[in-house]
């Protein structure tokens, strides 16, 4: 990983929105690395009069001053929506369905209605202003499906689809960006644990994985979620680096 890979970036970003014909890029600021990493690129793309920042919380989110500053550090507009109304209206309509279905209201549920409220809202704005909505998923979460389908892991366009969680934190080092927000560690914002608590498994021997074809301890796990995952991986632009990807070569069968 090098500035010449930003560079690259910086260029498909310019050359993709140049050809939409789109008056700029919106996305939701989440307070972690990668919302604040693939604004940055936008930006520098760009210029930060055509990024738009919008943070989203449903009720209380403990990130939301840290996505204000990240807002703040790369001097774009943003706006804050609070869905919370539009959630407890989307749980209040389904429940009487689910009750007369004989059927609990599931926590999988509560967990993917918000990411779908989100990208329903950045969609909303979007549409009006002219604007294309990024994406801000990495492939290590990609590649087990630790992602909302029709959530966050859509979009008009994907600059850090094909990077591991590693490659994100060097981009993001390389952009010149706050080492402590880089490297912050990442956790849902829901549940209080951090992503690796919930899948069971580090970043670092998913990556190994995705990278090396290395099998660690719980690649049994890892590849049981890759394969329960795979209709989640929809089609959605992805900034073309050229790096070797094992869940898709020969060399581990999945």
């Amino acid at each position: 990983m090098d500035k010449k890979e930003i560079e690259k970036i910086k260029l498909w970003i310019s050359d993709y929105i140049k050809n939409a014909h789109a008056n700029g890029v919106i996305l939701g600021m989440s307070g972690g690395k990668d919302s604040l990493i693939t604004a940055k690129l936008c930006v520098d793309a760009l210029g930060k009069d055509k990024v738009l920042g919008v943070i989203m919380p449903n009720g209380e989110m403990k990130d939301c001053q840290v996505a204000i500053e990240s807002c703040q550090l790369l001097g774009i507009r943003y706006y804050n929506i609070n869905i919370n109304n539009l959630y407890k209206d989307m749980l209040d309509n389904i429940s009487p369905i689910l009750k007369n279905e004989d059927k609990p209201l599931s926590t999988v549920t509560t967990y993917n209605v918000p990411p779908r409220l989100r990208m329903v809202s950045l969609y909303a704005i979007a549409g009006s202003l002219g604007y294309l909505v990024a994406n801000t998923s990495n492939l290590s979460e990609a590649m087990v499906g630790y992602t909302t389908k029709w959530g966050d892991n859509v979009g008009d366009f994907a600059v850090l689809a094909n990077y591991t969680k590693d490659e994100v934190c060097q981009l993001g080092l390389l952009l010149g960006l706050p080492e402590n927000l880089v490297n912050k560690v990442p956790d849902d914002g829901l549940t209080g644990k951090t992503d690796e608590d919930k899948l069971g498994f580090s970043y670092q021997e998913l990556d190994n994985l995705i990278r090396n074809g290395k099998k660690g301890e719980k690649y049994d796990l890892i590849s049981k979620m890759h394969r329960l995952s795979e209709h989640k991986r929809v089609g959605t632009a992805k900034f073309p680096n050229d790096t070797k990807n094992y869940f898709y070569e020969d060399e581990i069968e999945l």
